[in-house]
């Protein structure tokens, strides 16, 4: 008897820990893939999108929604963009955000989900972090680039990688046009620009800023002096150098 009771208690424990340690690879997730000012804020508070703490959600709405997305919103499905283990784990993470003190079950699996992911290098393994290192704000790389499930695709998906890091300093943005609105111009991703609407990421300061405008309100005009280099600053080229050899093991051409 005392036995059983004793493997029930070590089982719990395991289980305990287990959940814990997912829903703190859940925040982890969510602070570089979802809490990035013109999407959700930090710990689940508003940014450009609603605040999810506190909201009452229930644990199905949770699971649906983040792996289904809104359609009609800015809210992407993230079901075949994550990682199954970092889907669960960030599912997990929103139930505690709600007062959900028995996250799903599901969630106890991302920790050994991840053993079949290819190992990177050391120099990888430090790329991936310093990629959406929480730490520098919106002057980080998953701001604007999307790798691997980690971060928000306002750029189309990288394809080409530059040899060094100073060929990513020196990167050419000829894609950058330039917008004028309200007296006023600004350096502009141009998304879509049809009779009904114009719609670009203004690119003054980061985060850049999704605008949808009128088309007889603004003006786009091809060409911009704004560059890659000056988004990318708070890294030295020791950092820039991981990020890249990240990059060359996850990216596919």
């Amino acid at each position: 008897m005392r036995r059983a009771l004793l493997l029930v208690v070590i089982l719990g424990f395991a289980k305990a820990q287990n959940l814990a340690d997912a829903v703190k690879r859940g925040e982890a997730v969510f602070a570089s893939t979802c809490a990035v000012g013109y999407c959700h804020g930090a710990k689940g508070s508003a940014g450009g999108a609603p605040r999810l703490a506190a909201r009452g959600f229930d644990q199905n709405y949770i699971a649906t929604t983040v792996a289904r997305g809104i359609p009609g919103t800015a809210m992407a499905a993230f079901g075949n963009a994550l990682p199954r283990a970092d889907l669960a784990a960030v599912v997990a993470y929103l139930e505690t955000l709600n007062g959900i003190a028995s996250p799903s079950l599901a969630a106890l699996q991302a920790a050994p989900a991840t053993a079949a992911e290819a190992p990177l290098s050391a120099d990888a393994a430090r790329g991936r972090a310093l990629f959406s290192d929480a730490i520098r704000g919106f002057a980080r790389c998953s701001t604007c680039h999307e790798v691997n499930g980690i971060g928000i695709s306002v750029t189309t998906p990288i394809s080409q990688i530059p040899a060094n890091a100073s060929a990513l300093r020196a990167l050419n943005t000829p894609q950058i046009s330039t917008a004028t609105a309200d007296s006023e111009s600004m350096p502009a991703l141009v998304v879509s620009n049809t009779k009904r609407a114009v719609i670009f990421y203004d690119l003054t300061a980061p985060p850049p800023v999704l605008r949808t405008l009128d088309p007889s309100t603004v003006k786009i005009a091809e060409g911009n002096s704004w560059r890659h280099a000056s988004v990318i600053g708070s890294y030295n080229d020791q950092e820039l150098s991981a990020i890249l050899d990240y990059l060359r093991a996850i990216v596919k051409p």
